[in-house]
């Protein structure tokens, strides 16, 4: 048992606060990770805010990566001092999907055993709900064994620590679940974070146009850089039109691909019909519970053909895609640091919440 400084939401809607955690010692497929770096994401916000569910006090904290410190009994596939990324889809292996070649979907994935507890205080003891199965806005944390995914040592830790989750969540939604490849025009719907990723994944996949969507000017010009062909503001055109325009091209009725990484009614109906005919819609923007599409014609899903997705995670399976994607951010073929807005301290994560809903970074990273 040890105790280290950690990021916690104690009450629904409270600030978070700074405290003193107790990390067990890693016991059976499990492991002890000495984080270096963990990025701000929109989910930590949404735990924070009840959100997510009422499982308080979280440990908060998911995109992170980090030196492995100590494993547990059975533990083979790390070993202190590797350099890892961490993951919320440690896959079970026997699951039907496991059993079919399919752990990209694996129906029971796990965490570590062990609860990590508050140590001090009138709350000293109470144990900790680890964001995400991993809580990493903390000097250590306890996880699964098979949340440790090796990458090579060289990449920069606040980088690719990103692929935790909202990076690899848009990145995956273009190239595993959206399938777009070379010559596929690409129209991605919401510029945050996960948006400009999937602008990025459509790049690399040789996509031949990118359209961004969003509502502020600033995103946009940023997705240019991310390599977007083209822009549209919502706020002053028709998105449907400006997208069916922009691909209308050789008979095209819209793009072949349109990623909605907003998760709002409204811009999913808008993606349905942005698209080509037989064209994909992939949703990885995260509604409410009750978030509904009423007004989406029964006869126009069947008419138009095509494949409407959700993108959970990206469908990535971190032991085939962390270490490719890192690989290509060391060649050079993927700018991850683009992503990084700011290096904050550990103190410094709720004033990163309020940057996040300004729309003011992409990802605040703590260094630790």
């Amino acid at each position: 048992m040890q105790q280290v400084k950690a990021v916690v939401a104690l009450a629904k809607g409270e600030p978070v606060t700074l405290q003193t955690i107790n990390i067990p010692d890693p016991g059976p497929g499990e492991a002890v990770v000495k984080v270096q770096a963990c990025g701000v994401c929109h989910t930590d916000v949404h735990y924070r805010d009840g959100g997510i569910n009422d499982d308080f006090p979280f440990l908060l904290g998911h995109e992170a990566a980090g030196i492995v410190e100590a494993v547990g009994l059975g533990v083979t596939e790390i070993e202190p001092g590797d350099f890892v990324v961490l993951n919320w889809r440690a896959v079970c292996g026997n699951c039907r999907a496991c059993g079919r070649g399919e752990p990209q979907y694996c129906f029971n994935t796990h965490n570590a055993t062990q609860k990590m507890t508050l140590a001090d205080g009138e709350l000293a003891g109470t144990e900790l709900t680890p964001a995400l199965g991993i809580g990493a806005f903390a000097e250590k944390t306890l996880v699964a064994a098979g949340q440790c995914t090796k990458v090579d040592p060289r990449a920069r830790p606040a980088a690719v620590g990103l692929l935790g989750c909202g990076v690899m969540a848009g990145l995956g939604a273009a190239i595993n679940t959206g399938n777009v490849g070379r010559g596929k025009t690409v129209a991605v719907i919401g510029c945050g974070g996960v948006g400009m990723a999937a602008i990025a994944g459509s790049v690399l996949a040789g996509a031949s146009k990118v359209i961004a969507v969003d509502i502020d000017d600033r995103k946009l010009e940023r997705a240019r850089t991310f390599g977007a062909t083209h822009t549209v503001n919502s706020r002053q055109a028709d998105p449907v039109a400006a997208i069916k325009e922009i691909c209308g091209a050789n008979g095209a009725d819209g793009a072949d691909v349109v990623i909605e990484a907003v998760g709002r009614p409204e811009t999913y109906e808008q993606a349905f019909y942005a698209r080509d005919l037989a064209g994909t819609v992939v949703l990885v923007g995260v509604p409410t519970p009750e978030m509904k599409v009423p007004d989406l014609p029964l006869i126009d899903v069947f008419g138009r053909g095509g494949s409407l997705k959700s993108s959970w995670y990206g469908d990535c399976l971190p032991s085939r895609d962390f270490p490719m994607l890192t690989d290509l951010y060391l060649q050079g073929r993927l700018d991850l640091d683009a992503f990084v807005s700011e290096e904050i301290g550990i103190g410094d994560v709720e004033a990163a919440f309020t940057k996040i809903h300004d729309g003011d970074v992409l990802r605040s990273v703590v260094i630790l």
